[in-house]
């Protein structure tokens, strides 16, 4: 579990900001679990803002990302870049007025929500789109801790490439929604038109 904390002295009021990994022998949501702190980093904004990483309103997160992984921390790093794939999907899901929950009040599998939404707005760049959910997969095995954190600092850049990939393409769709919209077009066929080719 990745805790991220802002202490303070009781006596002099200074505060520090810290970043717990902390790691369980048992389910951590049980009642009562054995818990261990694995490492633990202080002043995380101080240092986070030197990292120039772009990631738009996320880039936040991104930031923490790169600050675990400067920090030898492979796993808590990919939490981070998991974080950020789960919160835009469901955004754009309610944005795009995709259902996300079942008729019995439940969220839906991310899994699923994740197609609906790909096929709406095709938030997954093209090259990867096929098996969008592939990369939400790979993230969770490395957070579950079926990847050593030597396996994990070393998918964390090409993963950090391809979840930056995911926010620009939502970017990228956003803008041109805005476009249309500008233009007093029909935005449902946005995706229509997004495919149509271009013949000069």
């Amino acid at each position: 579990m990745s805790i991220d904390v802002t202490l303070q002295c009781l006596e002099c009021q200074t505060s520090v900001e810290a970043w717990f990994l902390v790691a369980s022998d048992g389910p951590i949501a049980g009642p009562s679990p054995t818990v261990r702190v694995e490492r633990y980093t202080e002043h995380l904004r101080d240092r986070a803002e030197r990292v120039g990483e772009a990631g738009g309103p996320f880039s936040d997160l991104v930031r923490r990302a790169n600050l675990a992984y400067e920090n030898d921390l492979g796993a808590g790093a990919i939490i981070y870049l998991r974080k950020i794939f789960e919160t835009l999907t469901w955004e754009v899901a309610e944005i795009a007025e995709i259902e996300t929950l079942k008729p019995n009040g439940r969220r839906r599998s991310f899994a699923e929500v994740l197609r609906k939404v790909n096929d709406k707005r095709n938030i997954i760049p093209q090259r990867f789109s096929s098996d969008g959910y592939k990369l939400f997969s790979e993230l969770s095995e490395i957070i579950h801790g079926e990847s050593s954190e030597e396996i994990a600092l070393q998918k964390f850049e090409p993963c950090l490439r391809l979840v930056l990939g995911v926010v620009e393409e939502i970017y990228r769709d956003n803008v041109f929604a805005q476009a249309i919209e500008d233009l007093g077009w029909n935005v449902d066929n946005i995706d229509a038109i997004a495919g149509e080719e271009v013949v000069s």
